[in-house]
């Protein structure tokens, strides 16, 4: 049975739309800004891929909420579908809208009397909620995966499961996330971030950068999609997932998880790996994981690597959203037949000047997505073109 991807929306810190961040990200452009959503002072870096929301919300939905709204709303016009009852959800986050229960925390601190309403509302199934509220409609059985910065891939990966297996025939499938304080605090402890430029898969990497955002796709049976009428943009052709346990924030420096995840992704594509044209990788530009990763593309291809971006360097890490923001560029490559460059880059680790580097000889009909999470959590999705 084949799965086609018929709808994409996308709220990025490059652009608001999928078409106005894949011209941004091709033009070698990136959306990192000095922070404002809370006070970075005392942190190691004062910058992040924050998305400007003119004019402030007044309603009671956290940041989080309105990204998805977007998302979800472009996707839904895209795949030229109506809002109705029984639509399944399956979406992704880690912090979800944390930011409220901050600033229920901090009215205490401050001696002020926090609304309570926050923190009744931070809970990530709320933003589920408010695009229900929002929409008009009543979700079907809807699936939120909290599995670190490989979720949005897993939630996307869960969705095909759900096709596959006659759970479903349409439904919407992504990640989003709002910056906060609380996970920025715990990546500054781990000193993985930086107060220099992201230069993913980089000698001179320092760390990452945070983003926030939202990515939604409509999936569906081809079957479905033809009964419709609906035109598919890509077919989700595979999946796979792997977990190492090897440490709780370190991956493991062989990259076997992401073997073995990659490899799972393309036998259920039906593909052998050396069919892959272009790979959008995980690329945080963190010293432990772009060795790792690297080592894990080596298993898979051999010393003969596809085309491999990172687009971090233009988001920063958007965590739970993020294995679903960059399935859309991924799916952008397959649409647009461009690859996009690699920011950030100076002098790529050895083994991979040309993976980096090189311009697509042809086309790419087959892209993969990858994420690597922490708890050794690993994804891969593959697409093929139409």
């Amino acid at each position: 049975m084949n799965v086609v991807i018929t709808g994409l929306g996308l709220v990025s810190p490059l652009a608001t739309g999928v078409d106005a961040t894949w011209s941004r990200l091709v033009a070698g452009e990136h959306g990192l800004r000095p922070l404002t959503v809370f006070d970075p002072a005392g942190y190691r870096c004062h910058r992040a891929g924050e998305i400007p929301l003119t004019p402030a919300p007044r309603d009671r939905a956290p940041r989080a909420s309105h990204f998805l709204l977007a998302a979800a709303c472009e996707a839904l016009a895209q795949a030229r579908l109506q809002p109705f009852d029984g639509l399944p959800l399956c979406l992704s986050t880690t912090a979800g809208g944390m930011e409220f229960g901050e600033d229920f925390l901090r009215g205490f601190l401050e001696n002020r009397r926090p609304a309570l309403a926050k923190i009744a509302r931070y809970h990530p199934r709320q933003q589920l909620l408010d695009l229900e509220r929002t929409l008009r409609f009543r979700a079907g059985p809807a699936h939120l995966i909290s599995n670190s910065c490989a979720s949005g891939a897993n939630a996307l990966g869960h969705a095909l499961d759900l096709l596959h297996t006659g759970q479903a025939e349409i439904l919407l499938a992504g990640g989003y996330e709002a910056l906060n304080e609380l996970v920025f605090a715990g990546f500054d402890c781990l000193k993985a971030v930086t107060d220099e430029d992201i230069r993913p898969f980089d000698v001179h990497r320092s760390g990452l950068l945070l983003g926030e955002g939202a990515a939604v796709l409509v999936l569906e049976t081809a079957t479905h999609a033809a009964r419709r009428g609906a035109a598919p943009l890509v077919t989700l052709a595979g999946y796979g997932h792997a977990t190492d346990t090897h440490h709780i924030t370190q991956p493991a420096p062989a990259g076997e998880a992401l073997a073995r995840s990659l490899r799972a992704a393309c036998t259920r594509a039906g593909l052998a790996p050396a069919a892959i044209d272009y790979v959008n990788a995980h690329g945080t530009g963190t010293p432990a994981n772009d060795p790792a990763e690297l080592a894990g593309y080596h298993a898979v291809f051999g010393p003969d690597l596809p085309l491999i971006r990172s687009t971090k360097g233009a988001t920063g890490h958007t965590l739970g959203a993020a294995g679903a923001i960059e399935a859309v560029l991924a799916v952008q490559t397959l649409r647009t037949g461009a690859v996009p460059p690699q920011l950030g880059l100076r002098e790529p680790i050895p083994g991979m000047e040309t993976a980096l580097r090189a311009a697509p000889a042809r086309p790419p009909r087959v892209v993969a997505s990858t994420n690597l999470g922490f708890g050794g959590s690993n994804a891969a999705l593959v697409f093929t073109a139409q």
